[in-house]
């Protein structure tokens, strides 16, 4: 049965992306996919419409959101470029404010923290090797947390173990202190992520997810 609502997704082309854009699909989902490279996407549905552009670029995302009722990004960060997250959030909260569009989902790593986290030693060490080796995109990833802080839209930022590129369906626990688990299968995030257009629990709240 197909949603009266349109889903933006960005990062639907990624490895995570692909498997959340088949889950939605699936469900009967219309979507809009913003895509750097459309002719190598790969993704030929009646249900999605491609829009050729960089989540960088303001006027892209302007352009890709409109008509959509929620924004959900698997956005991942491009090899040997600078960091994405902030800008690309930047221009979505811009975006989503002028055209009154309220759900924002998105994923980040576990590294990030949040108001209230106790963070257990496996996930402290995974956060303090993140920051030594990889500073510049860990703190551009805090940085969108605090963009998304600041914001009156309804956000949701999930935390996320290693994924697994699965159709495992295990369950889910989310948990607002620290990482539940080790991995999550690709195919049970999407199935997470769908839920939280709907679900209210986590509005405004950045959950570590995982697979138990």
């Amino acid at each position: 049965m197909q949603h009266k609502v349109k889903i933006a997704v960005i990062g639907g082309t990624g490895k995570s992306g692909k498997y959340l854009v088949r889950q939605l699909l699936s469900q009967g989902f219309s979507l809009k996919l913003l895509v750097r490279k459309p002719d190598t996407c790969g993704i030929n549905s009646p249900l999605a419409e491609i829009i050729p552009g960089d989540a960088r670029n303001p006027e892209s995302v302007r352009e890709f959101i409109s008509g959509c009722q929620a924004v959900i990004s698997t956005l991942g960060q491009p090899r040997g470029e600078d960091p994405i997250f902030s800008p690309a959030t930047t221009n979505v909260l811009r975006a989503m404010k002028e055209l009154e569009i309220r759900r924002y989902i998105l994923l980040t790593g576990l590294t990030v923290d949040a108001p209230g986290d106790k963070k257990g030693p496996k996930t402290a060490v995974a956060t303090e090797w993140m920051k030594n080796n990889y500073p510049l995109t860990t703190a551009d990833k805090q940085r969108e947390l605090e963009l998304l802080s600041q914001s009156d839209l309804d956000w949701t930022l999930v935390r996320l173990p290693l994924i697994e590129l699965t159709d495992d369906k295990k369950e889910v626990k989310a948990s607002l202190e620290d990482c539940p688990g080790e991995k999550i299968s690709a195919t049970a995030l999407a199935d997470f992520l769908i839920s939280q257009l709907v679900d209210k629990a986590y509005i405004k709240k950045a959950p570590f997810v995982a697979n138990i």
